[in-house]
């Protein structure tokens, strides 16, 4: 006779969906999690951030083996026959009725609420409940609240609410008893941690951030122990497997970089400074760098202030590498603005990688951008299955050290991590997996460049993310080269309050040094004056009327170019910058086309509308026509924002539009960036031209927008902040007395961006101006309250005040609330990249302006080629693609 199938009599956990007779046994994988999580807190770092959660300095054995045993429950839901005969076949159920098909998870709620009081009733007293209630305070609400945690390990609180009782699913049925498989779980988990149930022992923390912080960690574990490459299926009854199980979650958690063990005790000291950043002619560290180093390294938060091209990133760099030689932290996630940006400093990050750690232990760091797959300078692609391949083939070694990089959801597990800022906030956001993001991120260093760029929404998040960063005892730098003091008394204070709240004067604030670096000491801010950076230049302001005079624009620009300067334009929007562009071609002289950019013999210019191939080309450009070791002759750049950011470029000439004051010291950043001798007659003075609307009035954009400014724009709104910028550069004008780079930036923002002055501002201009501030505060009020909704509430529990932690169906509003990063499209037939006939277009991100609502799939986009580039269409609207970029075709 033959044998029935092992799913008929064995509780399963994992079963291979091509054939379920493979299976691990869920006994083992509860061994698997529980010994993954064991082994994450003997991490020190790790182990302290969760005991700082709960308010206390550390963790001893037995705190942490019951801790252990809790999430060794994380799937004890999976008892149940609804779920174990799910992969059985029909046959297999002979005269019985199939039970009805259940989850592991939800369908346990009725059970723990008391909904169903015949199952609630053996359940706890098989698991032996009480013993477990011996490790909370009186009440029992912690432990309830952990047991709760540890069940939501799939990303998501569990909901507390009706859910219809099914008492079928917990009955014996064939070979399978819930119950008495409960029984012997039980017996199991307090062989494997029997610490865990000796008498005494301090009480588990119940603060809600504990609570928080631990589903983090039991989440980690589960992903941990249910990789197939670490922890293979086992069938068949083994003695002792947890001995096993714990050998390979000690493999497992030192594999993918969480251990650091073996890389510390090889690590002997930070290099110098020289052979760190191995930057030519940088033999020693500047005044900001320095400065990052005098700060008690165990300063919770840090603010770095310094003008653009200070080298601010290798300060923050610096700091970090002293930090994990105290092992303060294990590692660093860098959060940039824009995908652009990040993807540049990532090959920098590398480099550094690679000089600060031994040679055997240097972490591939990872590039935290979705749809992108690069660990250390190797790109990767997903395959069918949740496999990956690596074009360089690695071994075992290697492959499982890039770990973290393979899902977005394991980004922040990496020990050292690139990518957008809005992939640390998503740990502060109700969205899934939010708690692991947090959890990850806590052991190490968060390092937010360009802090100043946050709007209202994006502000209160990051201020909710750094608010969990430092109550779990991490560790955060924050960077701007342009922050007022509203803005740096958000980040610095110690309560939730709204963003308008400033604490000092107009004339206090501009008496705030420059550059510094601000701490914090008893609640109040510290700011320590840094001293010249040798990066002082005097900036000649001219202004331009007319900011629609596209040809006007382009004139200014050529004249330069003739007398062999270099010249960057940049142009609020991509709208502009293509009218400049084909302007600046049609004033050209056909000898002339040499002065304009070009990409690999293409005519083009820069902005964020291309596909990533492309902007990789673009961006190499760029810095080859205007770095630091640029050709001689005159050359015009024209692009939007994507050339304020990260690009390491020197210009002689600025023409820039008018912009908030904190954005135009950033472009300004780019003009005379470098020392040099060899800059053309009439530029060796640095010469910024402001291009400002007709007859310098901003009036008109209050009722409709211009070129990204106003408030029914999404760039710059708040026309307060323009007209105060606007009258710094006529001022200065007018005196013809040049800005002083950096000496003024402090009193250049404080006057443009103070609540005194833009009060000033509203004073001056009359009735519209007033309902234009009204407005303004009115969004971001509004901003504020959308975002405050959004934010995980880690001041709840996990049992009481439910609604309060849980995430509902707000995740998708919250991703694309986050910001206009696009929405990924896929082409087919690939065209060719109009700038590199090797290069080949497969996907484009497209703004979500443009398609939202239309895109319903990610089947293949059909497109057919075009003399200069390729056309398609999503739902009624076509795009067209070509050496501009990206732009949409208005059809009839």
């Amino acid at each position: 006779m033959t044998e029935p199938p092992l799913y008929t009599h064995v509780f399963w956990a994992k079963a291979d969906k091509h054939n379920p007779e493979r299976l691990h046994r869920l006994v083992y994988h509860l061994a698997d999690v529980g010994a993954c999580f064991e082994t994450l807190l003997n991490q020190p770092v790790i182990r302290q951030r969760l005991a700082r959660a709960g308010n206390i300095e550390d963790l001893d054995c037995i705190t942490r083996q019951r801790l252990a045993a809790i999430v060794a429950l994380h799937d004890i839901g999976k008892i149940n026959v609804g779920f174990q005969t799910r992969i059985w076949d029909s046959k297999y159920f002979g005269s019985q009725p199939k039970p009805t098909k259940a989850g592991h998870t939800l369908d346990l709620m009725p059970v723990l609420q008391g909904d169903d009081r015949e199952t609630a009733t053996w359940f706890l007293s098989a698991l032996g409940w009480n013993e477990f209630l011996q490790w909370d305070n009186a009440s029992g609400a912690t432990i309830c609240d952990l047991f709760i945690a540890t069940l939501s390990h799939h990303g998501s609180p569990l909901q507390f609410g009706t859910r219809q009782r099914n008492p079928g699913i917990w009955r014996p049925f064939g070979a399978l008893n819930p119950r008495s498989y409960l029984e012997h779980i039980a017996c199991q988990i307090r062989q494997w941690f029997p610490a865990a149930f000796e008498r005494g022992g301090s009480p588990l923390p119940a603060t809600p951030a504990f609570q928080h912080t631990f589903l983090g960690l039991c989440s980690l574990a589960d992903w941990i122990g249910s990789d197939e490459r670490f922890f293979c299926f086992v069938s068949e009854p083994q003695d002792n497997y947890m001995d096993l199980a714990r050998k390979k979650a000690s493999r497992a958690v030192s594999m993918i970089g969480l251990d650091l063990s073996d890389q510390r005790s090889c690590f002997t000291a930070v290099p110098d400074f020289s052979r760190l950043f191995a930057i030519p002619g940088t033999p020693s560290p500047n005044a900001i760098q320095q400065a990052s180093l005098a700060v008690p390294l165990d300063e919770k938060l840090v603010v770095i202030e310094s003008e653009t091209g200070s080298g601010k990133t290798e300060a923050a760099l610096l700091r970090y590498a002293h930090m994990f030689e105290a092992g303060l932290v294990d590692g660093l996630y860098f959060a940039l603005p824009t995908r652009a940006a990040a993807s540049q400093l990532h090959r920098r990050i590398c480099r550094f990688s690679d000089n600060l750690f031994p040679a055997q232990h240097i972490p591939s760091p990872v590039l935290a951008i979705p749809g992108y797959l690069r660990a250390g300078m190797t790109e990767g692609k997903h395959l069918p299955d949740f496999q990956v391949w690596w074009e360089d083939e690695p071994n075992e070694t290697l492959r499982n050290k890039r770990w973290a990089s393979e899902s977005s959801k394991r980004f922040l597990a990496a020990q050292i991590a690139v990518g957008t800022v809005d992939q640390a906030m998503m740990a502060a956001l109700r969205v899934k997996h939010a708690h692991m993001r947090a959890a990850c991120l806590a052991r190490n260093l968060l390092i937010v460049d360009e802090v100043h760029a946050s709007d209202p929404y994006m502000r209160i998040i990051l201020k909710a993310l750094l608010d969990a960063q430092l109550g779990a005892g991490g560790y955060v730098i924050l960077m701007s080269a342009t922050l007022g003091s509203v803005a740096r008394y958000h980040w610095t204070s110690t309560t939730r309050s709204p963003v308008s709240t400033h604490a000092i004067s107009l004339n206090e604030a501009i008496q705030v040094p420059y550059p510094a670096i601000t701490t914090l000491d008893a609640g109040s801010e510290n700011n320590l004056a840094v001293g010249e950076n040798d990066k002082q230049k005097d900036v000649q302001l001219h202004a331009m009327q007319d900011m629609e005079d596209v040809t006007h624009v382009a004139q200014f620009a050529l004249k330069a170019a003739r007398q062999g300067a270099k010249v960057l334009v940049i142009r609020n929007t991509v709208v502009f910058a293509r009218r400049t562009q084909l302007a600046l071609e049609e004033q050209a002289k056909q000898s002339e086309r040499m002065l304009l950019f070009q990409c690999k013999g293409t005519t083009t210019l820069h902005h964020g509308q291309f596909a990533d191939t492309d902007r990789k080309l673009l961006d190499q450009e760029v810095e080859n026509v205007l770095g630091k070791e640029r050709p001689q002759g005159g050359r015009i750049v024209v692009g939007t924002q994507t050339l304020e950011q990260s690009l390491d470029i020197d210009a002689d000439l600025l023409i820039t539009d008018l912009c908030p004051i904190d954005v135009l010291l950033q472009r300004i950043g780019r003009l005379h960036r470098h020392r040099r001798t060899d800059r053309p007659t009439g530029f060796q003075t640095p010469l910024c031209a402001v291009v400002l609307p007709s007859g310098y009035d901003l009036s008109p954009i209050l009722d409709e927008r211009l070129n990204g400014l106003g408030p029914h724009d999404h760039v710059y709104q708040d026309l307060r902040i323009l007209q105060a910028t606007q009258d710094l550069v006529m001022t200065h004008c007018r005196s013809q007395s040049p800005w002083r780079i950096p000496e003024m930036n402090r009193e250049l923002v404080e006057k443009a961006t103070h609540p005194d002055a833009l009060q000033t501002i509203t004073d001056m201009h009359g009735p519209k101006w007033r309902n234009h501030a009204l407005e303004i505060e009115g969004l971001k009020l509004a901003d504020g309250l959308t975002a405050r909704h959004a934010i995980l509430n880690r001041d709840k529990t996990f049992c009481e005040d439910n609604q309060d932690v849980v995430f509902g169906d707000m995740e998708e509003r919250i991703r694309t609330r986050l910001g206009d990063e696009g929405i990924e499209i896929w082409l087919e037939p690939a065209p060719v990249s109009p700038f590199s006939t090797s290069a080949a277009i497969k996907c484009l991100i497209l703004p979500e302006r443009y398609v939202a609502g239309v895109i319903q799939n990610k089947d293949p986009i059909a497109c057919c080629l075009s003399d200069d580039g390729f056309e398609f269409r999503i739902g009624k609207r076509q795009f067209k693609y070509d050496r501009l970029g990206l732009q949409q075709v208005a059809t009839g």
